[in-house]
């Protein structure tokens, strides 16, 4: 670190940037001159100037010591204090007391250690069925293009050595794990959790997708030629890496992601060839505009626009046959076969034991059809009537991939972990957030619990630590971890913050209480 600070102050460097100050004035100017309004929209240039303006502002070092081992932020955190737009190390955050359903009480011996991970979304980045280009038409098209969406299988294998630093005794993912439902993206990240050399490239060698230096697209970021610039960067996320694989038992769920394409809809042939085939789409034409714009999502939409090949201006690609949308059910038969998870049906329900104290309980809610809304049908709710009773005393957490308090179908299941003294919290992903919130009910209350994405910023992880307290009264600490420390990891992280979709603007790193808290019960 201390070789790079002396090579930014050398004069090179300062002629350089010199030469990045003028250019960040022409953007300014370009911008409060253009008439083009979709350049002035364009996350390129509002990612240019900011990362101009970063670049002067707080240069290149990231500064601060050396992230923890464990990636904790109650050691160590990362901060932007002056909202330049660089992050630097800060202090950490101490656990906040939340008391809303029991009062404080002295933490004493230890119960149970667990940790989550969430929409981690794998991602096939040159894939011919993934749509960035619906992105520039706004909500609710949104985050289907990523800055740093080359980078997250190595993401997730940084992750995996923060989660081998804390030795939990499960290690939960609740859902999401891949992003376009792709055979070969489920490849991808079960060859990261299960360790050894890992290559995330598919169809030609290299990269070839929207954030080529020669895409003249100006919504879309080249980290080749735009700022902020990382030479070779997509050259080196298409290597073949290492992963430190899973070391402890993992229990998979399954999000809307995993299971239908682009997380919306269930795969048909004709999807299947776009998916496998030569040809991406880059432009809609005006009747596929017109339509997506002025209708909702529906399979008789997506094949009306389809059945006469691609709906707009396409450029050819190398196939892959790779890249075939798998079914539901090939997707939880092989999370089940390569997790701890226990054999079952085509649904990813199941209970497992953390230790002596806890009784975990995992449901499926996601739809085989189409929507991101999650959804819980009878038949599971009656399942979960039979795993809270065969609970016991233990403590009860229950995990699933969408909110259940925003998933249809789910009131009687709320209606029976509300009757439940046992009941200690639900765990969530699927919205990229932090929020903690206490349920009061009838059996003592319980917390809900949404956890950050690792696609998104902040890029972090969830870790659990059940904790006995005085007479029947327990504790649940809760804190974020970092990925560990690798240059493609920490690359990413720079990117997600500067993302103009992710975490960052919208606030999903959420309040001091969302993130490390000691949760009274």
């Amino acid at each position: 670190m201390e070789r790079w600070r002396d090579a930014i102050s050398s004069p090179t460097v300062a002629r350089l940037s010199s030469l990045i100050g003028r250019s960040f004035l022409v953007m300014l100017k370009t911008i409060t001159t253009t008439t083009d309004r979709t350049a002035v929209r364009s996350p390129r240039v509002r990612l240019s100037v900011l990362a101009a303006l970063a670049f002067f502002v707080g240069g290149c070092s990231l500064g601060g010591d050396e992230q923890p081992k464990s990636g904790s932020t109650l050691e160590r955190t990362w901060v932007d204090p002056d909202g330049d737009g660089v992050l630097e190390r800060g202090p950490g955050e101490p656990f906040v007391d939340r008391t809303e359903l029991a009062p404080t009480s002295e933490p004493g011996d230890e119960l149970a250690v667990f940790a989550q991970l969430t929409d981690i979304q794998i991602t096939d980045e040159e894939s011919p069925a993934r749509v960035e280009l619906l992105d520039r038409l706004g909500p609710p098209f949104e985050s289907a293009f990523r800055l740093q969406e080359s980078l997250t299988g190595q993401v997730l294998a940084a992750s995996l050595e923060s989660v081998a630093a804390l030795r939990p005794q499960a290690l939960v993912l609740t859902g999401d794990l891949v992003d376009n439902a792709q055979r070969d993206e489920l490849d991808q990240l079960l060859a990261i959790l299960r360790g050894g050399r890992v290559d995330p490239g598919s169809g030609a060698a290299g990269y070839d997708g929207v954030q080529s230096a020669g895409n003249p697209d100006p919504f879309f970021y080249r980290p080749e030629v735009d700022p902020p610039r990382e030479p070779g960067l997509l050259r080196r996320a298409q290597a073949e890496f290492d992963s430190p694989g899973i070391r402890v038992p993992w229990y998979p769920l399954v999000g809307n992601h995993d299971l239908l394409v682009q997380g919306n809809i269930a795969p048909s042939a004709r999807i299947r060839a776009v998916a496998t085939g030569s040809r991406k789409l880059v432009r809609l034409n005006e009747l596929a505009l017109r339509s997506v714009r002025s209708q909702s999502l529906s399979r008789e939409l997506v094949e009306e626009l389809l059945v006469r090949g691609l709906p707009g201006a396409a450029r050819r690609v190398a196939p892959d046959s790779r890249r075939r949308p798998h079914s539901p059910t090939e997707a939880v038969e092989r999370l089940r076969a390569a997790s701890d998870a226990p054999a079952g049906g085509p649904l990813l329900d199941y209970s497992f034991d953390i230790g002596r104290f806890v009784r975990a309980i995992a449901l499926d809610t996601v739809r085989r059809d189409i929507g991101a809304r999650g959804l819980l049908r009878p038949a599971q709710v009656r399942w979960l009537r039979e795993q809270l009773a065969r609970a016991g005393e233990r403590w009860v957490v229950v995990f699933s991939s969408t909110r259940l308090t925003e998933t249809e179908g789910a009131e009687p299941a709320l209606a029976a972990l509300d009757a439940s003294s046992r009941v200690l919290a639900v765990v969530s992903g699927d919205k990229h957030a932090n929020r903690i919130e206490p349920r009061a009910s009838r059996g003592g209350g319980y917390w809900l619990i949404g956890t950050s994405s690792l696609v998104d910023y902040p890029q972090q992880g969830r870790a659990f630590r059940l904790r006995r307290a005085a007479g029947d009264q327990v504790v649940l600490e809760t804190w974020l971890f970092d990925h560990a420390s690798s240059p493609l990891a920490e690359t990413s992280r720079r990117l997600s913050f500067l993302d103009h979709q992710g975490g960052r603007p919208r606030g999903l790193a959420g309040e001091r209480s969302d993130r490390n808290a000691r949760l009274y019960r």
